[in-house]
């Protein structure tokens, strides 16, 4: 609680702009606010803009499973690059049941949210449905949602999306309007929690916010990679922590260093003790690097997608070359690493696909039948080449329980490489197989896994593995399996034993 007092009364100072008035009866069609300021009100100009924002997408291939995107929120002279880049990383012809959009008030100050519970919004691109249903339910079940109209009235940050959206995606969609007032982070965890349920491949989740505002150039982009680490860190203390330091330096014009703080804290609790999410860095720019702004003062943006790892990898093989060039990649590695060189760079244009594919993985290094050292990802958006050469790397210079690896012991140390297929969530521990699966456990900041072979190794019963996992890996005590959240996943797993050159 202290934490979280400190975050009110330090972090950001985030002034509302209030403009008087009661709270506005929610109509049939919320009329565009911003139309005409932030972005055109003339439909074929609105188009036009559009358009060359998407043309200037460096990449513009598509990303599969994509959950959610932290998109900036201003003029879109300043911002609607940053925007559109991650835009274009969704599917244009994939459709979503509900798209909720989530921003942080700068009008209203409320206690807890308002959600748009009714009818459509309007840009000059036509109406979007609202899902008046999913509002609705939310209002009903929840005491930190309820319908505030004057919060929604004249508020840009979720307006400003949906013109991205009318013009980018070809089937129809539905919306969820969140504008969340809090200053509180326990708030704002209770709402990831009465949205987790809806947190799923049906939904597309859509965060407002920008980032450092009115410091001088060079400032502005050292904060905000700052802010922008700390949100690909997944972890929502890592991100009050930078936000908390941002605040204390005492730079001179910074006023905030996340206007939607509120909004991506709470995109943090939800995803955060989801192993298979994962932050992409998409763009960054400040309103210094455009034809309007200055570098005097300057606002920051930053986009993001976060990706789901739902690939199904049960058919996946690894051919016995790819095996060998793995083994000989993970121990290049350690072998550059002790002569203080950088991982070596591959031209991987000629690589079978195996090795190209994204996968997690771990890298054992065993010296005389005993473990001396084991590091490794469950996911990975890299592929799987580059995955083993740093996580070979990161087993013999990284692991903190032992001492770091030394150039004598290297003719003595054997190389084992378990490839992961994506985890998959259980309901009870019946669905874990010891003989095929590995097992991930997750209770609170707490975590812990154990690979399939483990089981091998032991002759450890299910029982007994899981109290091993829950004490000596996760940190919970021998029975903290009961109530925490539980993975299963599968490993092709092969060494320098098994593979002759």
């Amino acid at each position: 609680m202290k934490r979280i007092s400190v975050l009110c009364s330090v972090l950001l100072n985030l002034i509302f702009v209030y403009y008087g008035g009661s709270q506005e009866s929610e109509t049939e069609v919320r009329k565009p606010a911003v139309a005409g300021s932030f972005y055109p009100a003339d439909p074929v100009n609105l188009k036009t803009q559009l358009a060359g924002f998407f043309e200037a997408v460096a990449d513009k291939s598509p990303k599969k499973n994509i959950a959610a995107l932290i998109v900036p929120h201003a003029g879109y002279v300043f911002s609607g690059e940053v925007a559109a880049s991650a835009f274009a990383k969704l599917d244009p012809n994939q459709t979503w049941e509900r798209i909720f959009l989530i921003g942080t008030s700068h009008r209203e100050s409320l206690n807890g949210a308002s959600v748009y519970k009714k009818g459509e919004f309007q840009t000059p691109l036509g109406n979007v449905k609202v899902d008046a249903e999913t509002a609705n339910k939310l209002i009903k079940e929840n005491r930190n949602f309820s319908f505030i109209g004057a919060a929604h009235e004249r508020e840009h940050s979720l307006e400003v999306q949906l013109p991205f959206l009318q013009f980018y995606l070809k089937k129809p969609f539905r919306i969820v309007p969140i504008i969340i007032g809090t200053q509180s982070a326990e708030t704002c965890e209770n709402i990831a929690t009465a949205l987790r349920p809806y947190f799923s491949g049906k939904n597309l989740f859509i965060i407002s916010t920008d980032f450092s505002h009115y410091p001088g150039y060079a400032d502005a982009v050292k904060y905000d990679k700052i802010t922008g680490n700390a949100i690909a860190s997944n972890n929502p203390e890592q991100f009050i922590d930078a936000l908390l330091s941002n605040s204390k330096s005492k730079i001179q014009g910074l006023a905030t260093s996340c206007c939607g703080w509120s909004s991506v804290l709470t995109l943090l609790y939800l995803t955060s003790e989801d192993p298979e999410v994962k932050f992409e860095h998409i763009k960054y720019q400040n309103s210094g690097d455009t034809p309007y702004g200055d570098k005097v003062q300057v606002v920051g943006y930053h986009s993001f997608i976060i990706t789901r790892n739902n690939q199904q990898t049960g058919n996946y093989k690894l051919s016995e070359k790819s095996k060998r060039f793995l083994l000989e990649t993970a121990r290049r590695s350690i072998e550059s690493g002790l002569k203080n060189k950088p991982l070596s760079i591959y031209d991987s244009a000629d690589f079978p696909q195996d090795l190209l594919t994204p996968c997690g993985a771990f890298v054992t290094l065993e010296k005389s039948g005993k473990l001396r050292g084991c590091v490794g990802r469950f996911t990975a958006n890299e592929p799987l080449w580059k995955v083993v050469q740093e996580m070979a790397r990161a087993a013999a210079f990284q692991d903190t329980r032992f001492d770091p690896v030394r150039q004598t012991e290297m003719k003595d140390i054997e190389i084992e490489i378990s490839v992961l297929t994506p985890l998959r969530k259980i309901k009870s521990v019946d669905e874990f197989d010891v003989k095929r699966h590995g097992i991930y456990m997750i209770k609170g900041t707490q975590s812990g896994t154990f690979l399939p072979q483990v089981a091998k190794e032991t002759g450890w019963s299910r029982e007994d593995l899981l109290g091993h996992c829950a004490r000596d890996k996760a940190g919970i005590g021998w029975d903290g399996w009961k109530d925490a959240e539980l993975y299963v996943y599968e490993a092709l797993i092969f060494n320098e034993k098994e593979i002759k050159n």
